[in-house]
């Protein structure tokens, strides 16, 4: 494997070239300022870890809140434990909505003060399809001085992504989840915030000279890449970033909006189902975590498994979620620019026969 900046004959040059080409397909496809403010990380999980670590631990003092809600996956919720416990900081926790099962933009208003320094709440929930009203909660959390953080994971590869028009301070996503390679993602931060905070890692290629006593730092965003680029990853990143592009963004949008109401509509149809989150007239991903009643998700799932329908089973990363709607676990169905809605009515008619499988037996 050839090394991105490292060597000056030809084939280092083209490797280098193929990468930095790759960072500027990314900040062109969420239509950041300037490639300089997207940092290549191994996923989101990193990304949001580079924020905790770096900026977080450097700049809470004891009494500071930081507030999340209680659908984040694990990765946007375990670090700011973290730090929390660290710093002697305070972690609170957005409750959601009773009827519709959003996070609660009134109970999180209330719970804003001078004393909230960090925002870092989900774009678009994993487990509850719910569409956080993005532009509200920036300009709120900007009112106390807080700085915010949106885990875009399910947002980026789904709908068009303006990260200037949205005036966050970082946003982080993972290639995997738009046709991407694994193994890569991207954390996009305002320059001027990345520039002021230290590096992350220390190692090869984020150092700008190294003494036998100390080191100075390249600037954003090489200061938080350290050792071996994932040269291939980038390149595979990049090239699916320009396949969504070609699609268009706005088509997608579109298509699986009309897609998840479809799917949302004929899963709920079946009998005994119970169907996690917002209904589609709120705005809701294409996607339905759900049970069936007197089921349990994994049995669910490994019986349409054997049909050809794959869901997946168990908390989806949201362990306090589950626990807060007082299930142990859900079956999710997810939809993407590539399902239609035959595959749709696959997946139902196999529930279907699913449910009358256990029926019968008991």
């Amino acid at each position: 494997m050839l090394r991105a900046c490292r060597g000056v004959h030809n084939l280092s040059a083209q490797a280098t070239t193929a990468f930095e080409e790759a960072r500027e397909k990314v900040a062109r496809f969420i239509n950041a300022s300037s490639s300089r403010e997207v940092v290549f990380t191994s996923g989101a999980t990193e990304a949001i870890n580079l924020v905790a670590f770096s900026w977080a631990m450097n700049n809470l003092q004891p009494g500071d809140e930081i507030l999340v809600s209680v659908a984040e996956h694990h990765s946007n919720l375990e670090p700011w434990q973290r730090v929390a416990k660290a710093k002697g900081a305070v972690l609170r926790h957005v409750p959601l909505t009773k009827d519709t099962e959003e996070i609660d933009m009134q109970a999180y208003r209330q719970m804003l003060s001078p004393k909230t320094r960090l925002v870092a709440l989900v774009h678009v929930s994993n487990m509850l399809g719910a569409i956080l009203p993005v532009g509200d909660v920036v300009e709120e959390a900007h009112k106390v001085g807080a700085k915010v953080l949106f885990d875009c994971c399910q947002s980026v590869p789904h709908m068009p992504m303006d990260v200037q028009a949205l005036g966050a301070d970082w946003i982080v996503a993972s290639a995997h989840k738009m046709c991407g390679p694994t193994g890569i993602g991207f954390l996009w931060g305002r320059y001027d915030l990345l520039d002021s905070m230290p590096p992350f890692m220390g190692g090869g290629e984020m150092i700008q000279d190294v003494f036998l006593d100390h080191s100075t730092y390249a600037p954003p965003p090489t200061r938080f890449e350290a050792g071996t680029p994932a040269i291939a990853q980038a390149v595979g990143f990049g090239a699916a970033c320009d396949y969504l592009t070609g699609v268009g963004m706005d088509k997608i949008h579109q298509f699986e909006d009309e897609l998840g109401g479809y799917l949302y509509d004929k899963l709920r149809a079946v009998n005994g189902v119970r169907i996690y989150g917002p209904p589609p007239s709120r705005g809701r991903a294409a996607l339905c975590s759900f049970n069936v009643d007197g089921l349990h998700a994994t049995d669910i799932a490994t019986l349409l498994d054997q049909e050809g329908v794959a869901v997946r089973s168990g908390h989806h990363c949201t362990q306090p979620l589950h626990a807060y709607l007082g299930i142990p676990a859900s079956a999710r169905a997810s939809a993407y620019l590539y399902n239609t809605p035959a595959e749709v009515d696959a997946f139902v008619d196999a529930l279907k026969e699913t449910v009358k499988f256990f029926a019968d037996i008991n």
